[in-house]
């Protein structure tokens, strides 16, 4: 009889994300999959890869995972966390802060727990020979750095978030304030944690009021989609409001339910 691991192998995507008590609005996450192969994780999209191996303990109630983190980001991290598994649907609660384990599929702000749903994609891993397929290759911390060039902008520099309102949902406080927005030359990334929501070149256009900024994603699943935007620099206040890839040009900042925008507002870290 196949035990918890054996059903794991194979790809899972995302399809729902909660975290700190707030549900995540699809944006957030979608396109983002994790591949177990054997003992080992993969999973990508939602701004960044991560790998790294998983133990679990299926005896405890809730049964209970373990994930160490082997590369990317959260190299070296390791996460407690409990799982259920009901035919194609795994559910996980993880602690992303501290090393208290969840008692319970449920989060709050200032938790740091993080609850995601995930289903078995359509293509299975079940033979020998799909899991060697997608065996997982080994991925340094540089191939998650993006080299800054081009001119260096008004932007460069260090910035925390101060709001955020991400397709008409406001972004909790207690994940606001772990957002940072990190600019060298050209290059502009978006992190929380370990977690990265956004890496992208990006341009800007101060011929009009607002000015206009455009995205061209570096990884992920919006990886080589360009997005279009607007944003205000006042002292060291900075706004900026991006549509969805390929949508139209926001004209205002806000983000209204289904509209897919998001509106932050970022405070520059003083050296």
């Amino acid at each position: 009889m196949p035990n918890d691991l054996d059903q794991l192998q194979g790809s899972w995507n995302v399809t729902s994300l909660e975290s700190n008590g707030q549900q995540m609005p699809d944006i957030t996450f979608n396109g983002a999959t994790i591949v177990i192969t054997e003992n080992q994780f993969r999973s990508t999209g939602m701004g960044a890869i991560y790998e790294g191996t998983l133990e679990l303990h299926p005896t405890e109630e809730p049964k209970a995972i373990d994930m160490l983190f082997t590369a990317g980001h959260a190299q070296g991290v390791r996460q407690k966390g409990i799982y259920k598994l009901d035919g194609e649907i795994w559910t996980l609660c993880i602690a992303t802060e501290g090393s208290e384990r969840p008692k319970n599929f449920s989060t709050a702000p200032g938790s740091g727990l993080a609850l995601e749903t995930l289903e078995r994609s359509a293509v299975l891993l079940k033979s020998k020979s799909a899991k060697a397929a997608a065996s997982i290759p080994s991925v340094t911390p540089s191939q998650h750095k993006a080299e800054p060039s081009g001119t260096v902008t008004e932007l460069e520099g260090e910035w925390e978030m101060t709001s955020a309102v991400l397709n008409g949902v406001p972004m909790d406080p207690n994940l606001v304030k772990w957002c940072k927005r990190i600019t060298r030359g050209n290059v502009t990334k978006v992190v929380a944690g370990p977690q990265v929501f956004l890496n992208a070149t990006y341009s800007l256009d101060h011929s009009t009021n607002p000015g206009l900024i455009d995205y061209v994603n570096l990884e992920g699943a919006s990886k080589g989609k360009h997005q279009a935007g607007i944003f205000t620099l006042r002292d060291d206040e900075l706004k900026t409001c991006m549509s969805a890839p390929g949508q139209p040009r926001p004209n205002d900042f806000s983000s209204h339910p289904g509209d897919n925008r998001s509106y932050t507002v970022w405070r520059r870290v003083k050296p």
